[in-house]
């Protein structure tokens, strides 16, 4: 083939096409319907029915609306369930606007101190273009989530409720993103300019307060205090005045959250089995615990995960979703979506390699509450509880294979217990340091 594209290459190529009748059938089902659409497996439905043999009762399911707020609403549905069980009720919902404050005001003082740790730096250099990139991401991970908790506690959804700016949080990011852009200009401006750090971090305080300012504005001022009161399964009133976000947590969720580890699986070569990492300038609250992953083969999360569940207890984690993925009726199987034969191509890549090549990473977070496991205790099918309201899927929820399992989950959070006394002594290692732009630092 020569260098340049010829009008006779394109002519070979059209009567090629021509030639083709699948071709054209296909060509006149994706005009009118779309890939997918046209692509879809119906066989699917019949094969991944929404029948568990392990499967957890949970309350009305939740939705994260116009924001990227999915890790946060796995993260606190797995609590909520806690809280359920607790006070014996049927439904009951922790305030993900709350959350959602403290992480925007952690993490515009994360972003602010990795300026001025990146002083130095140029301007048009990798890390810098990256740091900029999204000051003020909606996204997180696990262990910034725990920060989170550690320091604010939770608290119901009616003690902070949703408003316009946390259900469709592009506006109020956007306006935050370009102050904190700005104030990273002038920091390093005035580092150019000869002030010293501590001067530049006493700059950094008025910042805060800005930032402080347009949060309340754009969400509510957090509670410093509330009353509980539900209604349990009895019909029995319960009160509970003057909590703090701290102390709710302590009393009706109660988890040692140090105990719950992050599990992945990235069998990329750079990354060996059995070994801990971390990934740089990767975090929200600059004193809390660093994200920490150990990587394990996918057959040992899905053991890990299995225990817990079996012990009642539901299971956050990390995955592609939009690979293979059918929102109408929830499901997510590698035969869903019949591409491959739509465009007479195989897509042939493997989990490594879709990593590497930047075909795929983790893009949102949801919540095992079940699993299906044939006579021999292993899987076919997983129950996942979505954030997407309950038009999404089945009532919210939809079913994994198994093998989509393999393919595109990448961590599921999990307590030590369920653990091997093996895996549990490599938690113990020196996390290896991964650059900020490794697929392991995506944000759900």
């Amino acid at each position: 083939m020569e260098k340049k594209l010829t009008l006779e290459q394109l002519d070979a190529y059209e009567k090629s096409f021509d030639a083709g009748r699948a071709n054209q059938v296909a060509m006149r089902a994706v005009t009118t319907n779309g890939v997918v659409k046209a692509a879809t497996n119906g066989a699917v439905y019949r094969r991944d029915r929404h029948q568990f043999s392990i499967s957890l009762e949970q309350g009305n399911i939740t939705n994260q609306k116009q924001s990227g707020r999915c890790w946060m609403f796995a993260a606190l549905n797995t609590m909520r369930f806690a809280v359920m069980k607790k006070l014996d009720l049927n439904t009951f919902e922790l305030s993900q606007n709350y959350t959602l404050f403290y992480d925007k005001l952690e993490k515009a003082n994360y972003f602010l101190e990795s300026i001025l740790e990146t002083l130095e730096e140029p301007t048009g250099g990798r890390l810098m273009a990256h740091l900029l990139m999204a000051p003020l991401n909606d996204g997180g991970q696990w262990d910034m989530f725990c920060n989170l908790i550690e320091k604010y506690g939770v608290v119901p959804k009616d003690a902070m409720p949703e408003t316009a700016c946390s259900s469709a949080t592009r506006e109020i990011t956007g306006y935050m993103t370009r102050k904190l852009r700005e104030f990273a200009c002038t920091l390093r401006e005035g580092h150019q300019n000869g002030k010293a750090l501590e001067e530049l971090r006493g700059e950094k305080e008025g910042m805060m307060q800005t930032i402080y300012n347009m949060l309340c504005i754009a969400l509510g001022k957090p509670p410093k205090t509330f009353t509980l009161g539900v209604r349990n399964k009895k019909k029995e009133f319960l009160r509970d005045e003057g909590l703090t976000g701290k102390e709710f947590f302590q009393k009706y969720i109660g988890w040692d959250l140090s105990q719950y580890v992050s599990l992945i699986n990235a069998p990329t070569a750079d990354k060996p089995y059995h070994r801990t990492y971390t990934v740089k300038f990767l975090g929200n609250v600059v004193e809390g615990r660093p994200v920490k992953y150990l990587n394990l083969p996918v057959e040992d999360l899905k053991a890990a995960a299995i225990a817990q569940m079996k012990d009642g207890q539901p299971v956050w984690f990390g995955c592609d979703v939009g690979q293979c993925s059918l929102r109408e009726g929830g499901v997510m199987d590698l035969e869903a979506i019949k591409a491959d034969e739509l465009f007479g191509t195989q897509f042939s890549m493997d989990k490594a390699q879709r990593l590497d090549y930047g075909e795929s990473l983790m893009t949102h977070a949801m919540v095992f509450q079940g699993v299906d496991l044939d006579e021999d205790g292993k899987p076919t099918r997983w129950r996942v509880e979505n954030s997407w309201g309950k038009e999404a899927g089945e009532n919210g929820y939809y079913v994994m294979s198994d093998e989509w399992f393999t393919q595109y989950t990448y961590q599921v959070v999990v307590n030590k217990k369920y653990l091997t006394a093996q895996q549990v002594e490599e938690l113990s290692q020196e996390p290896i340091p991964l650059e900020p732009w490794d697929p392991m630092g995506s944000l759900a």
